[in-house]
């Protein structure tokens, strides 16, 4: 791929994350009902393929959250629509990684696709908290796209993950969604919408921070 087009896909996927909101509302203008597939189909995406860690996860289901309050998204179905998204993800994740995960080398055509120091990071985490990660992970940006792919290599106990995978699901879907749906339209949140995303990001991605810095002051 190409310098500037790699470029371009950046902006526009940070062009999305930054103006989510009026993005879901063009989707919704355009696609109507079919508006809840495409929310399915990112969630899934992000979660499920070990590839696109890039795309949105909980600043979707915040701006999403939001737009409920308004009337574009019906709550409870949106609810549905992410956990089992989210769920079905982290399954089809799990199984992949169960599959190929132990066979992939960084020289491989999917290793090249992988990032593989988020890996790296995802598989010491992992090792570090065990199970409770995949929980933990629902809020990391990235790392939640990896843990399912490493718990699978790693042949952990499908039930075992199972279980943490839908509560891990639950809880992420659960908080994110609802404060937007109670948070979102909020004058002063509406208005820096922008700005509320990149501090959830951050917020999200700040474990994983402290995390670096801790291992780095403890070397």
């Amino acid at each position: 791929m190409k310098a500037g087009t790699t470029l371009t896909l950046i902006y526009a996927i940070i062009d999305f994350i930054l103006h989510i909101d009026e993005h879901l509302v063009e989707i919704i203008k355009t696609f109507e009902g079919w508006s809840y597939g495409i929310l399915f189909l990112i969630v899934f995406v992000e979660t499920g393929l070990v590839i696109f860690p890039f795309l949105p996860g909980d600043s979707l289901l915040f701006a999403s959250g939001a737009l409920a309050t308004r009337g574009a998204f019906n709550f409870a179905l949106l609810v549905i629509v992410f956990l089992t998204a989210a769920v079905l993800g982290d399954t089809v994740n799990y199984h992949i990684g169960k599959k190929v995960g132990t066979t992939i080398s960084s020289r491989s055509f999917m290793g090249k696709l992988i990032n593989q120091e988020k890996m790296a990071k995802a598989e010491g985490f992992f090792n570090k908290h065990g199970g409770k990660t995949i929980v933990i992970a629902r809020f990391m940006p990235f790392i939640r796209t990896f843990i399912p792919f490493v718990a699978g290599a790693s042949r952990m106990n499908y039930r075992y993950f199972l279980i943490y995978n839908v509560v891990g699901a639950v809880i992420w879907v659960g908080v994110c969604t609802t404060l937007g749906y109670f948070f979102g339209n909020i004058p002063i949140i509406k208005d820096n919408f922008s700005t509320v995303l990149l501090l959830i990001i951050f917020i999200s991605v700040l474990p994983a921070i402290i995390g670096v810095v801790r291992g780095r002051m403890g070397k």
